[in-house]
């Protein structure tokens, strides 16, 4: 069967991809530690020169904008909080190995990254507006990053056939991701949640990529992210800020409006001059991984 075939390449193509560097791993088992430090956090970056030269070089950006340099890596680690620092890490981390693999077949990636960063920028905004935790604001922003993650593969891999998704689409005025189910029996939710499986980077990320089509399905313990993330996704494909290759999204259920407290009307009125902004900001992250 067809849907076998892509099955099959798609496991080959993520079986082959690169791994995080160990670094990575090692900071999120420290990170997962209640009784982590600075300290801690520290010692494993600092062995890890190009590590930490992404990192500084980060946390100096425009993107958080700190009204002096940092030179010294535990004390930025001190002032940014260790969540915000791991996930520094994960998102250049992460962001170096798919930039080995992105080529420009069906999908311009110049849009889907400004998309992906839309996504982010405003998933980030969205909580902040809601006065979630500051500690874990960047696993809205990475969330939002990587939510269409899992149509790299499908881009690069199945190119030709992923051409042929993107014209169902159209003929039919279908959501991408189910036109990507008609053809490949998968969709880049399903391919995404896999790749960010094989790399460990944590349930919560995990379930915002693999529902951010099926939010209401969801019956996990990350809800608030995954519906933030659920919006944020909608607003880029409404207001096409970027673009990923969904020209017919599906609408935004009330229950996810109702549950966030936000409406659509709301962010596209008062927030995307912001988005935008923070986009320009936010780019930093494609360019120090790079």
């Amino acid at each position: 069967m067809a849907n076998q075939r892509f099955i099959a390449a798609i496991n080959g193509y993520i079986e082959k991809m690169p791994s995080l560097p160990t670094s990575v791993a090692k900071i999120l088992e420290v990170c997962n530690d209640p009784k982590a430090s600075p300290a801690d956090l520290n010692r494993i970056i600092s062995i890890d020169p190009v590590l930490m030269g992404k990192v500084m070089k980060l946390i100096n950006s425009a993107y958080y904008g700190l009204n002096q340099e940092i030179t010294s890596l535990v004390r930025a680690i001190i002032m940014l909080g260790i969540n915000t620092v791991k996930n520094l890490a994960l998102s250049t981390a992460v962001l170096g190995t798919l930039g080995q693999t992105m080529k420009s077949q069906a999908l311009n990636m110049d849009g889907f990254w400004r998309h992906s960063l839309c996504v982010g920028v405003s998933a980030k905004l969205i909580a902040t507006q809601r006065k979630v935790d500051k500690k874990i604001l960047e696993e809205y922003f990475i969330a939002g990053l990587l939510h269409d993650v899992g149509k790299i593969p499908l881009n690069n891999r199945l190119s030709e056939d992923y051409v042929q998704v993107m014209a169902l689409s159209d003929r039919q005025l279908l959501p991408l991701n189910e036109a990507e189910f008609q053809i490949f029996s998968m969709t880049h939710a399903d391919v995404g949640g896999m790749i960010v499986e094989n790399w460990k980077l944590g349930t919560e990320i995990q379930d915002a990529v693999r529902f951010h089509h099926k939010p209401l399905e969801y019956e996990g313990k990350h809800k608030d992210l995954l519906y933030t993330v659920a919006m944020a996704n909608y607003f880029a494909n409404v207001t096409e800020i970027g673009f990923a290759g969904d020209r017919y999204p599906e609408k935004l259920s009330p229950d996810i409006t109702d549950y966030l407290k936000m409406n659509i009307s709301y962010l596209e009125d008062e927030m995307e001059v912001r988005v935008n902004a923070e986009i320009e900001k936010a780019r930093i992250f494609l360019q120090v991984a790079s």
